[in-house]
Order: structure tokens, then sequence, then C-alpha cells
């Protein structure tokens, strides 16, 4: 598709302005609103720094190791298959997402949506297409303005709070009607494959599943979807978090990514042999998630406030198990038929970039087939009881990152560096805080 086919759109649809959106590394949306008839005639331009600032808009200490003193700017291309309408905008206005280019012409290495097409890449020079289904966890919670008091779920139709646990409870989703039917509104007018929405067991927290795709038109739509459920609460004077952990009593959000490989020629299933078997390829791509999600996990969960879901007795993977049909274990098998036969990872974080979650999974499973990985027996029984075999702390994920060559390799090593910087940045700001339980314990008692 070429410009003739993006400027015949945004006529058709008498837009007048143009989102030009860029996901960033936290997988917030940063780019800048054009008038849609100076976006047709000219090329846009964003400052490289803005790929590299911290979740607090700050930057690295070697930032200018990172992308230079001067700070240049990355050539921008629309891509055609992003156009969205902006359901809740004014005017007729479009989202466009952008994909990121040096000058030579190359996809930018520090760019989300470079890394997802670089490991694509790789799987395409084997003849393999991924499909991927996200499954992505929120929560609407009461507007809070101040940063120190606790989070509150907020006040439903029927003028009362939730209170105890209602997984896939009909009624307690409909106490937000309103807020689900403008939001399935806008998932129709954005064209997001949304599919099934369900209450989870957290107090006013949900879960949507799409169906299953190309896995850069899923991350597109998870970016997007996030956006999209952020703005319908915030119409309806309430929030919605994708925070891993956002209440002490209450479970974490993730973002389950199921995940099958196609033969590109025969559209066959590659975890399948012709009889309706498992290929040796499926429990390589099982065993390369076991491998590599040790340094990967700095990616599923790429925030301090991550690292709180990885605890005992909160629902969450804590070690490298899989199992067949086991909600327990971080890789799950859900029970399918051959041809629909899948991985599920449950260890990303609802507040995981889905670019860079999709990506890594699809890296560690790649890795797990190219080397021959063989995965562990399955785990029959309850892996939360057994013992914690992933990083307590964001500070630690990065370690294992940047030991991790191999990983480091498929993703890129000046993406890597940049990305431990970054989060390191992020580690050392949240570490400088004093909390309000060090006051409580260690103020007078140490």
């Amino acid at each position: 598709m070429s410009m003739d086919y993006i400027r015949d759109w945004l006529r058709e649809n008498r837009i007048t302005e143009v989102e030009c959106l860029v996901p960033d590394m936290t997988g917030n949306a940063r780019g800048k609103f054009i008038p849609a008839d100076k976006f047709i005639k000219e090329d846009s331009r964003l400052p490289e720094s803005i790929l590299v600032q911290t979740v607090t808009g700050d930057y690295t200490v070697t930032h200018d190791q990172l992308v230079g003193p001067t700070d240049g700017d990355v050539m921008l291309e629309p891509d055609p298959e992003t156009m969205r309408l902006v359901p809740w905008a004014e005017d007729p206005t479009a989202m466009i997402i952008h994909d990121c280019f040096t000058r030579e012409g190359e996809l930018h290495p520090l760019a989300t949506r470079s890394v997802l097409r670089r490991v694509l890449e790789l799987y395409e020079a084997e003849g393999w297409k991924p499909v991927v289904a996200p499954e992505v966890e929120y929560y609407l919670v009461q507007k809070n303005i101040d940063p120190d008091s606790e989070l509150q779920p907020p006040v439903g139709r029927s003028g009362r709070r939730e209170a105890g646990r209602q997984s896939y409870s009909i009624d307690a989703v409909n106490e937000f009607e309103p807020i689900v039917e403008e939001m399935y509104d806008f998932c129709e007018a954005q064209k997001l494959d949304v599919d099934t929405l369900i209450h989870e067991s957290g107090l006013a927290q949900m879960e949507i599943n799409f169906l299953h795709g190309e896995a850069l038109d899923l991350a597109d739509q998870a970016f997007v979807f996030k956006r999209t459920m952020r703005e319908t609460a915030l119409r309806h004077g309430i929030y919605a978090t994708f925070m891993a952990k956002p209440m002490e009593h209450e479970p974490g959000s993730a973002l389950h990514i199921h995940q099958s490989i196609l033969d590109s020629e025969t559209g066959q299933n590659i975890f399948s042999n012709d009889d309706g078997s498992e290929h040796r390829r499926f429990r390589h791509f099982i065993g390369g998630l076991q491998t590599y999600t040790p340094g990967g996990i700095a990616f599923f969960a790429p925030s301090v406030n991550s690292y709180r879901r990885f605890a005992p007795d909160i629902a969450a993977p804590i070690n490298l198990h899989w199992g067949y049909d086991n909600r327990t274990t971080g890789i799950r098998i859900p029970d399918s038929n051959a041809q629909a036969r899948r991985v599920e990872n449950r260890f990303p974080g609802s507040d995981a970039n889905p670019y860079l979650a999709i990506a890594v999974s699809l890296a560690c499973g790649y890795l797990g087939m190219k080397q021959g990985i063989e995965a562990t027996e399955p785990h029959q029984g309850d892996a939360f009881q057994e013992p914690i075999a992933v990083a307590r702390s964001l500070e630690q994920a990065l370690r294992l990152l940047e030991e991790d060559s191999d990983l480091t390799d498929v993703l890129g090593a000046r993406f890597v560096k940049a990305y431990c910087a970054v989060k390191l940045e992020e580690f050392e700001a949240f570490n400088k805080v004093i909390s309000s339980w060090e006051r409580e314990y260690l103020l007078l008692n140490v």
C-alpha cells in the first residue's frame, strides 16, 4: 500500500487530523498531531531520544551513548495496515501507527515495533508464520488523584462497590454495562478483533480476549486497546489500569499470550505431525521458553511493580514448569486439536509492552527450536507449591538479561543495552523512595 492509498482513505473518511503514533519502550503512544493535508505532503520525524525515555519521562546517565549527543531525528513511515478512526475525537481524526527508520533506511533498532519485526523476519526465513492471541487483564478503579492513597474499586450501577470474589460473574460485569458497551463500540469502530470479556477474580478486574491472528497485527491491537480502555473509563469518571499489581490484597493482572506456528506454504501447524501427534518442535519451543524466560522476564515484567505478581499465593507463575491445561504453570498447553495446538505464555504482566512481550516470547521459542532444546517433563501438580525460580526484582531480571547472549543476539545488542539502561534508571529512581512500610516497622524498631 502506498501514500496514495492513505490519502484516499483519509479523504474518504473526511479526516481533518492525524495522530502519528509510535509505541515507546513502555508501550505508551508517542508522536504528534498533524493536519491531514499536511500529513499527506510532508515526511514525519521524531527525536531519537523518545525511544529511550523512562516511564517517568527522564533519560539515563548513558543517554548520549545510546542515541548520540546531538539527539538526531528518526524517520517515521506510516503503516497503512494500522489506519483507524479515533472514535472519541470531536473532529474526524485518524490514528496511524508508524515504523521508525534510520537515515540509512533501516528499521531503527531502538523502536519496539522494529524488535518484533526483527524476530518475525527470523521466522519468515525458516518458512514459519507465528499466530498469536493475547488475553489482557486490567482493573477498573475509582479515580485516584493522590498517589499516596490506596486504590479502590469503582461504584457500579447499583451504587455499591464490589466485595468478595466475582470470577466469571455476569452480573458483576453488568454493574459496569455503560462502560463495557462503549468500549465495545470503540473497539468495533477501530476494527479491534476483541472476542470475549470476562470478570476476573479481583475486585472490578476484567479480561478481554482477542481472536488469534498475525503477531504484529495483534500487538498493534493490544497497544490500541489499552489506550482505548483508558479513554473509555475516563469518559465515565473512573480509571482503567494495566498495572501488574495495583492493589495489595487483589490478584495481579496478566497479558497471557497464546502462540502457535504455521508452515508459511501449507498453513499447517508445525507443532503437530500429520497424524495429529506432537512434533518434536513443540517440545523444543517449550524448552526454549523454559531456558530463556529467566533473561526474558525483564520484558514480561518491565516495571518495579511487575515483580509483586511473582509471589506465593498470588496466582501468577513463579517457576519454569509447564503442563497440559495447568493454570498453575507459567507455560500452559491448552486442550485443543492438532491444528490449534499452541503454547500459552502466562508470565507477562498486563503492564508489558505488547510488542516486546510477543517478540521475546517468540524469540525464546525460536531459540528452542533452532537449538533443539528439550523441555522438562510436564508438571502434574500445583506449581504454586514449588520453589520460586524467577527474578523477584527488576534489577535482578536486568542482570539475567545482560548475561543472556543468545537472547541479546536475537533482539539486537544495541536495543538490549538501551532497554537495560532505561529500566535500571527506573529501578534506581524507585529505590530512592522510602515506603510507608519502612516508616511503620523500621522507624522506631531498628
